[in-house]
């Protein structure tokens, strides 16, 4: 509302019926002359009138419109399962991305992400923009409409999320419901698989991998760092008297050495307790077999038991990714132990990628042969799947060892700039930054929810020292991995989209009915922590918390844990796939606790580098 004109007031002594009477004559003397005026002249008048408003509404319609106030109109139509909703505010036909709702108390609901969130962007940081957005949700199906001219996004988030992200009560119950949400995960794994790999929280029992009690040990860096002191002493205590390498079982080389021996570096660097760094040196000498390949590319399975490795059984090639994502952690087993041939192994496996041919502007392709150490099906270019951890322990390995290796230095930075010359392209029409994927010389707007994990990396590049284009790319693409979630029915992102790039295209995301399943993957949550761990932006942490509660409502099983579901376009039927993947814990939960708290000084990024599977390795001290 508009507060009332200031008014002042200055009294008068005055003859009480004599200005009563003369304001009476005049008011009769006024309309006595207007009636004697020609009809012609009085018609004309009237006209002038009326178009002195009309222009004075045109140019100031703020006079017509409260301070502060949008004006929007809102139709909601319900038919049957779907919805059309119709949100008008005027911006000159510009289309804006939505934002997360409002959180106050008692004011959240779900539905399509547009209807409930409020849009405002802001021109030159001040008077909000009135916008239009339609959005229609039709046979499960949701296209957004939109008209969109030059945007000039809002870069912070509003002065509502601000101040109550800023609340230290609200950071308090946002870190305490991510607690609360990992011990709802914990008891399912403590009264239907403790002890066993992965959780079937839907059918109350378990799977197994490697039979290696893989949720457990991919969790025990999580709880120290949320503070879960009886759930890590229970789990310490399996470790302590159950956990065994000494068995006859095949592992995934990379699977075993991000989660297994990574959380064990990990959890020993946190607690100081040499348990884990014993266990860590036990399976890391067990996984060592895998690196006796005729090229030294290491095969991708391996038998800790009996120390014989083999490739996969239908092809005798690795995955690029696989290969060189595992220098983190053995570069670190070496460091503790003093024993170089950690390290040597997987530095062999650095140094012949960097030298191959095969690369198309830094891009590698996405399998390698362990006979002959050269690059296999050459033309296919992703960030995705097989590819994506690669290009992100270029630069992990650059900053553990002291920004020394310049190798690993300058892979990064030309793989960064063949990701912009070759992968970026801009949707249609809301016109998101994405990253595709190129197959001998054709381009695929498709892109993986674990390439993702971009954002945060180019801005811990920019955090160490690399190019500001690094960051401004960083947060274009934080947009976009916010919208994979924020256009979807249920607010989860899909396992992969494609995006549109045809002018004219009425939605920016299409999803395939085989890629509407969500895993609860953490790569979006992980780089909304960098980015506001590195910018202190708010909206990156109210943009989490909607993600986070999205979990809880559609993947919460009652009775303990969480599962990934089939389908995140239909919220009234998501399909729970009755499994609960280690990283829930490992990392997705992990990284929704950093990006909630404030203290910069909880896992410094000055200090520590997160491996693939967020557990957190030291930064190695520069030598003297």
């Amino acid at each position: 509302m508009i507060a009332p004109a200031r008014k002042d007031f200055v009294s008068l002594a005055v003859d009480e019926s004599g200005a009563y009477t003369n304001g009476k004559q005049r008011k009769q003397s006024y309309w006595r002359k207007w009636k004697q005026l020609p009809s012609l002249q009085r018609s004309l008048i009237l006209f002038v009138l009326v178009l002195l408003l009309i222009s004075a509404i045109v140019i100031y319609p703020s006079l017509l419109t409260p301070r502060g106030a949008q004006s929007d109109t809102v139709e909601r139509r319900s038919d049957g399962d779907g919805m059309q909703s119709h949100i008008e505010m005027e911006d000159g036909g510009k289309a804006v991305l939505p934002e997360p709702p409002s959180e106050r108390k008692g004011s959240r609901k779900r539905g399509p992400p547009v209807l409930q969130n409020r849009v405002q962007n802001k021109v030159n940081g001040s008077e909000p923009q009135k916008v239009e957005i339609k959005t229609m949700v039709e046979d499960g199906t949701k296209s957004l409409i939109s008209r969109r001219d030059a945007v000039q996004k809002n870069d912070k988030g509003t002065d509502a999320e601000n101040r109550e992200a800023e609340d230290p009560t609200v950071v308090a119950s946002r870190l305490d419901a991510v607690r609360e949400a990992f011990r709802h995960a914990w008891k399912g794994y403590t009264d239907f698989a403790w002890g066993h790999d992965e959780l079937k929280p839907i059918s109350k029992s378990y799977s197994e991998w490697f039979g290696l009690g893989l949720t457990l040990i991919d969790a025990l860096d999580t709880m120290w760092i949320l503070g879960l002191k009886k759930e890590f002493e229970d789990a310490r205590q399996w470790v302590a008297t159950q956990l065994s390498f000494g068995k006859n079982v095949e592992v995934n080389l990379f699977e075993s050495t991000i989660r297994i021996l990574g959380s064990l570096l990990s959890t020993y660097h946190l607690t100081g307790d040499a348990l884990f760094l014993e266990k860590a040196k036990d399976i890391g000498s067990r996984l060592m077999p895998a690196f006796n390949t005729p090229s030294k590319i290491p095969y991708s399975d391996v038998n800790i038991g009996s120390g014989v490795a083999r490739p996969p059984r239908w092809t005798s090639d690795s995955t690029v990714a696989e290969v060189t994502s595992i220098q983190l952690e053995f570069r670190e087993l070496s460091r503790l132990t003093g024993d170089p041939k950690y390290q040597a192994a997987v530095m062999e496996v650095m140094r012949q990628v960097h030298k191959l041919e095969g690369k198309h502007d830094g891009l590698v392709p996405m399998f390698i042969n362990t006979n002959s150490g050269q690059f296999t099906h050459l033309g296919v270019y992703t960030l995705g799947a097989r590819a994506d951890s690669y290009y992100e322990y270029l630069l992990k390995q650059w900053i553990q060892g002291g920004k020394t290796e310049m190798e690993l230095f300058e892979d990064y930075m030309q793989a960064v700039e063949g990701i912009k010359k070759n992968l970026l392209k801009k949707s249609s029409p809301l016109g998101l930054t994405f990253v595709g994927e190129l197959s001998h010389g054709r381009f695929s707007p498709k892109m993986d929810h674990l390439v993702c994990f971009l954002p945060g990396t180019l801005a811990l590049g920019a955090h160490h020292g690399l190019p500001t284009e690094h960051m401004e790319l960083a947060q274009e693409l934080m947009e976009t991995c916010y919208q994979m979630y924020a256009q979807m029915e249920t607010g989860l992102s899909p396992e992969i989209v494609h995006f549109n790039m045809q002018t004219g295209s009425t939605q920016d995301v299409e999803v395939k009915l085989a890629d509407r399943h969500n895993l609860l993957r953490p790569e979006t949550v992980e780089s909304l922590f960098y980015l506001y761990r590195l910018t202190k932006d708010k909206k990156y942490q109210s943009w989490g918390w909607e993600i986070f509660q999205n979990f809880n409502k559609y993947t919460r099983v009652d009775t303990g844990g969480y599962t990934s579901i089939n389908n995140v376009r239909d919220p009234k039927s998501p399909s729970p796939r009755d499994k609960m993947e280690s990283f829930f814990l490992g990392e997705t939960l992990k990284y929704f606790y950093l990006l909630f708290s404030d203290n910069s000084d909880l896992i410094n990024l000055d200090t520590y580098i997160f491996n693939t599977e967020a557990h957190p390795l030291p930064i190695w001290p520069k030598a003297k």
